[in-house]
């Protein structure tokens, strides 16, 4: 039942990553298509400028959609539930799909953009709803794991979508309505398959206080009646958080004690788009032509980083739970600098050697590769493991919409960038790759086979301290006349990090050294 649930619910990460990479393939066709509307309707020809700006709306309408969306997950999410939001929203998937399948045969522009605004709408809402129902149904030791499926889910939309758009598929002057209309099919699926799985137990009990159906939805998740452990951990988040109500997103803001973790879950998102990632996905063809790829060779060349992507993404998910967040983070990062460093040395001295060529293609599969490690599944994931119960889905909202709004600014902004830095496009992609490996390593803490009220409390501790790139949470405790004693490391860390011995009045400190 928990392989059935979580399938049934990441085909709206499915939904996320398919509509983001659709609208590359039949960029030509969908211009000509504005052409042939505009000139029926005015008898002029339309100006080359004009049709770039209706192009250009067509593509980030989406990302506009995405963020009304994605600001609205928690309101949702509350009112809702995970699963009864996950449902209605494929209602809009439907809708959506069918105003841009039915564009052409009604001559409509409108159609064809307001198509994309309403699927850009059910896609960033199943980014809020889906990551925060994958980590309240997934058992602690699998949580990573688990919560990868949703980057696994949105590489295979994105590579489908990649596949279905090449000339002798849909990509063509009759088929190109159809490859948009596709959303439709995992919309209609979700609505058959999500009814028999159940509501998050995490939600029924905390949230609605409704203990005897979040029992009999753990049993159903984890196939045992054995679940007292499952209830317990959730009812001592539920006690540790009892002064927590549901709370807005600009409380949310103002609330000192979740800065920190709101600060990390928003760089993380920015992590993920900021990297440059969005860039290979979107203008990868014309990268590779760029490098003296033919256009054949760069499409199918396109389609094998889609194809990579997938793979690395299904290797990452063992990895999540055994090597840790934060450690694949780090590594997927510092792996993509290096490689950024080797797109924009490809790009340079394309013209001296040939060879440099196929260095170009190498460099890009190699970022491909460590962004699925790391930044590709883990920014999901954290956000929603950062946060309990009360300003969960807040954060989840606020986070998804900074995605959104990044997402739309490399859009918007990367063929600016080609225009005016040309072959050294990737070199402020290089900068924030650094500035993001830096504060991961400064400040992200690691999430592994931690429950949620135990991730809580390390931000309720007043210092994290850093001791051999490991961090370790420390809590002053004060004496009953109100003077601290000393530090108190929690168990967690002493059993993680070597010995400590307990000195007079309440001081942990390490045999050797701290």
């Amino acid at each position: 039942m928990l392989v059935f649930t979580i399938i049934a619910a990441v085909l709206g990460m499915f939904q996320f990553g398919y509509n983001t990479g659709v609208i590359n393939a039949p960029q030509k066709l969908i211009k000509e298509f504005i052409s042939d509307i505009y000139e029926r309707r005015t008898e002029e020809m339309i100006t080359n400028a004009f049709r770039e700006f209706l192009w250009s709306v067509t593509v980030s309408i989406f990302a506009i959609g995405g963020m009304v969306g994605g600001i609205s997950g928690g309101a949702v999410a509350n009112r809702f539930g995970r699963k009864g939001g996950l449902l209605l929203n494929n209602v809009l998937a439907i809708l959506g799909g069918a105003f841009m399948g039915l564009s052409k045969a009604s001559h409509s522009i409108e159609m064809l953009i307001f198509g994309r605004l309403i699927i850009g709408f059910n896609c960033g809402l199943n980014t809020a709803l889906v990551p925060m129902y994958l980590s309240e149904i997934s058992p602690v030791s699998l949580r990573g794991g688990l919560g990868t499926v949703n980057q696994l889910a949105v590489t295979v939309g994105l590579l489908l979508s990649q596949v279905f758009g090449v000339h002798f598929l849909l990509g063509t002057t009759r088929g190109w309505p159809y490859l948009l209309a596709i959303a439709i099919i995992p919309a209609i699926l979700q609505l058959c398959l999500l009814p028999l799985c159940p509501e998050s137990p995490r939600y029924l009990l905390i949230s609605k206080q409704e203990e005897s159906l979040a029992r009999e939805g753990l049993i159903r998740l984890r196939k045992s009646s054995n679940v007292e452990e499952d209830i317990e951990e959730m009812k001592a988040e539920e006690r540790a958080n009892q002064h927590e109500v549901r709370i807005t997103m600009m409380e949310l803001i103002q609330n000192k004690t979740l800065q920190v973790p709101l600060i990390i879950g928003i760089v993380m998102q920015l992590s993920q788009q900021l990297s440059g990632i969005n860039a290979v996905f979107y203008y990868s063809t014309g990268l590779f032509m760029s490098a003296e790829l033919s256009e054949k060779t760069s499409r199918y060349a396109t389609i094998g980083v889609g194809a990579v992507m997938v793979i690395m993404t299904l290797l990452s998910i063992p990895l999540m739970d055994r090597a840790g967040r934060r450690t694949l983070l780090l590594y997927g990062l510092g792996g993509m600098f290096i490689f950024s460093i080797f797109i924009t040395i490809s790009l340079l001295v394309k013209f001296l050697y040939h060879w440099v060529t196929y260095l170009s293609v190498v460099s890009t599969l190699g970022y491909v590769v460590f962004f699925a490690i790391g930044p590709g599944s883990i920014p999901w994931m954290i956000t929603a493991e950062l946060f309990s119960q009360g300003p969960r889905p807040a954060a989840m909202s606020l986070a998804v919409l900074v995605n959104w709004f990044a997402n739309f600014v490399v859009g918007l902004v990367f063929p600016l960038m080609q225009q005016g830095l040309n072959d050294y496009t990737f070199l402020p992609f290089t900068a924030l790759l650094a500035i993001f490996w830096t504060f991961t390593y400064k400040k992200v803490p690691e999430t592994r086979n931690k429950t949620f009220e135990e991730i809580s409390a390390l931000f309720r501790r007043d210092e994290i301290i850093n001791a051999n790139g490991m961090n370790i949470h420390v809590a002053r405790r004060y004496a009953p006349t109100g003077g601290p004693i000393g530090p108190i490391v929690d168990e967690k860390s002493i059993e993680s990090y070597g010995t400590f011995s307990r000195v007079g009045g309440g001081l942990l400190t390490q045999d050797h050294h701290l």
